[in-house]
């Protein structure tokens, strides 16, 4: 069915017509910047969603064709093919105009980007849209989000999965359907600007090897570097600079591009250089020694510890849920993990008993322990949260901050799910102070769904939803502070990609950046690269990635089981850009699930804040040979900057 023929009680359609340009690649791996294309279809579509064109063809890639029983492309079936060069010119006709669609689109984006980056060609392409990212918002009944589970549910026949055409014809039906269910919930499409890329200088740096050895500490006077240390350089040497950390590396040290409170020693030959190197090994006190002096030490470096051979403890803070700074906290302030449990601090704008709220109990913070859930046998598997909104999913309307915070804690109480936009899966919806004038209460109204006064949430009588998302797998939903195991895949390992996807409220007008730091034992990155953040949204071993899913809404990606031993934790964090506060922002929402269309194993709901500028969501760290996953919701006031430099990122404003 097209979208000239939905059904008439839909708004008005124009907002979701377009002309699209359906996309799949099959390819010889997962990374752009090496693999290669083998096959490319595209299907056209025009704004009342009826087909207009379609091309597809096999490429010759000109290297191994990588895993033949995924794709079942063998070297021999592609001998004879067109190198992509050959089509660029004819894809990019159909590309030009249009927006680009595909499922999980920024990973068939980047392989075009980097195909007619070889071919020396513009790709044009000025917008996509992703249909994971879509179905993510409209948020159907389903078990997961696949192409051919949405497939199934939308009742779109697939013949021949991973055949880059069938695919993209399946494409097209769950596109049509997704755009009905949009239009039907009137949510915004999450189409994703798309600046020219056809540079091949936008590809991550080579990786860096990261070091084998715990950091034992700053080089003592008189004593010897140790394997492992921490060791910076700045200013002019005699040595080639890359030959000297070549040198460090080949002994063992960690040779790093920035100096932190971590940092073992700085090597120049200016004890008085106004370097930013220099001014902050002065601040933190740290060591330092000329080049002649490091030379020589370079001889005789200490055998250090091995990461390979280090129990990982619990963090420090695993006993306590991690708070939000209070309001009008200094800007100064910089994460200080090693500072021990940081104090029960309740802000201001989290008022216990709201005047909208009739003498609601003030939240138990669970214990870890009662929040973790295991699926290793023989280890303690909690509950998933159970009380008369067990299964549930509540958008809160109206009310002040500390209204709607105090609303949506509640909900997660009584064991229901607080939602922040409106989606297939919302089953109730509380109406505070000033919530009848949102936008949404007249396509709710139209939706049939429950609508409640604060009072409800005191003791909520529970009735079923017209359109209610019943049957999607239940996830943990974890409060502020609560950690969940990971799973451990047929008990032998984690598995392999992990995803904390971030998404707030589609009415934001600032810019918020979703941002990743690599820490080791020390809560500081091996090396700057280890910040993931627009700019560099790729480490160079390819382990952690972000994926901007739509302008409100984005991704990162980490390969737990290729993670670095010397990787202890890695935290996902949320800034700011400009003057607004997450305040004005309202709560973020965070999903985790083993890949970005696999069923979410926790969700959480964090919108305590009030001045900060920067706010930590989630934690993935070590726990023995396993994962743990916390829910974090700490904010700062600083910017992104200061939050960097406190985890050893260097900088510059």
């Amino acid at each position: 069915m097209s979208l000239a023929s939905a059904p008439s009680d839909l708004p008005d359609l124009r907002d979701y017509a377009f002309d699209w340009a359906l996309v799949d690649v099959e390819t010889s791996g997962l990374v752009p910047r090496r693999d290669r294309v083998l096959s490319v279809a595209v299907v056209t579509l025009g704004p009342d969603g009826e087909q207009t064109g379609e091309f597809s063809t096999l490429l010759d890639p000109g290297c191994d064709p990588g895993p033949v029983h995924v794709h079942g492309l063998t070297a021999e079936r592609l001998r004879g093919a067109p190198s992509f060069d050959q089509v660029a010119e004819r894809i990019g006709a159909l590309l030009e105009g249009r927006v680009l669609v595909a499922h999980n689109a920024q990973f068939d984006y980047d392989f075009l980007a980097h195909e007619f980056a070889r071919a020396r060609l513009r790709l044009p392409v000025a917008r996509r849209l992703c249909t994971l990212a879509l179905n993510r918002r409209v948020d159907p009944p389903t078990d997961d989000l696949r192409l051919g589970t949405l497939a199934a549910h939308y009742g779109v026949p697939q013949l021949k999965a991973h055949d880059a055409l069938d695919d993209t014809r399946v494409l097209a039906g769950v596109l049509r359907a997704s755009l009905r269910q949009a239009a039907r919930l009137d949510l915004p499409l999450p189409l994703v600007a798309c600046p020219p890329r056809q540079d091949a200088q936008f590809a991550p740096k080579p990786p860096k090897t990261p070091c084998a050895f715990r950091n034992p500490g700053r080089l003592t006077p008189g004593g010897p570097l140790v394997q492992g240390m921490k060791v910076a350089v700045t200013g002019e040497t005699r040595t080639a600079r890359a030959d000297l950390v070549l040198r460090g590396v080949a002994a063992g040290l960690n040779m790093m591009g920035s100096v932190s409170r971590h940092t073992s020693v700085l090597v120049t030959n200016d004890a008085a250089a106004d370097s930013a190197k220099a001014r902050r090994a002065r601040a933190e006190g740290v060591p330092v020694i000329d080049e002649s002096a490091f030379l020589r030490l370079l001889g005789d470096v200490r055998p250090g510890t091995s990461h390979e051979g280090t129990a990982t403890p619990e963090p420090a803070r695993a006993a306590q849920p991690v708070r939000m700074t209070e309001a009008g906290s200094s800007p100064d302030a910089v994460p200080t993990p090693d500072a021990g449990p940081a104090p029960e601090v309740v802000p201001s704008t989290q008022a216990p008993h709201s005047p909208a709220l009739p003498a609601l109990p003030t939240p138990r913070t669970p214990e870890p322990d009662e929040t973790a859930a295991s699926a290793n046998p023989g280890r303690k598997r909690a509950a998933r949260p159970r009380g008369p909104l067990s299964g549930r999913r509540v958008l809160v309307l109206g009310g002040t901050h500390p209204e709607a915070v105090a609303a949506r804690t509640r909900v997660v109480e009584l064991g229901g799910a607080a939602a922040i936009n409106l989606s297939a899966g919302v089953t109730d919806v509380v109406v505070l102070d000033g919530g009848r004038t949102d936008r949404r209460l007249a396509r709710i109204t139209a939706l049939l769904l429950p609508v409640h006064d604060a009072a409800w949430l005191v003791a909520p009588v529970v009735t079923e939803a017209s359109g209610a998302g019943g049957g999607r797998p239940a996830t943990h939903v974890l409060p502020r502070g609560g950690v969940v195991d990971l799973p451990l895949p047929n008990g032998r390992g984690p598995a392999d990609r992990w995803t904390v996807t971030a998404s707030w409220a589609q009415q934001t007008a600032c810019e918020i950046d979703v941002v990743t730091f690599v820490l080791d034992e020390d809560e500081q990155v091996s090396f700057d690269e280890d910040f993931v953040f627009y700019g560099a949204p790729e480490n160079p071993s390819g382990t952690v990635r972000l994926l901007s899913d739509g302008p409100t809404e984005q991704t990162v990606s980490v390969d737990l089981a290729t993670l670095p031993p010397s990787a202890r934790k890695v935290v996902v964090a949320a800034a700011i850009d400009g003057s607004p506060t997450f305040g004005d922002v309202g709560a973020l929402h965070i999903v985790s699930g083993p890949g970005t269309s696999a069923a979410a194993l926790a969700q959480a709901t964090l919108d305590a804040a009030t001045t900060e500028r920067t706010m930590l969501l989630a934690e993935i760290y070590r726990r023995g040979e396993s994962w743990r996953l916390r829910a974090v919701g700490q904010g700062y006031d600083h910017g992104l900057g200061a939050l960097a430099r406190g985890y050893g990122v260097d900088v510059t404003d």
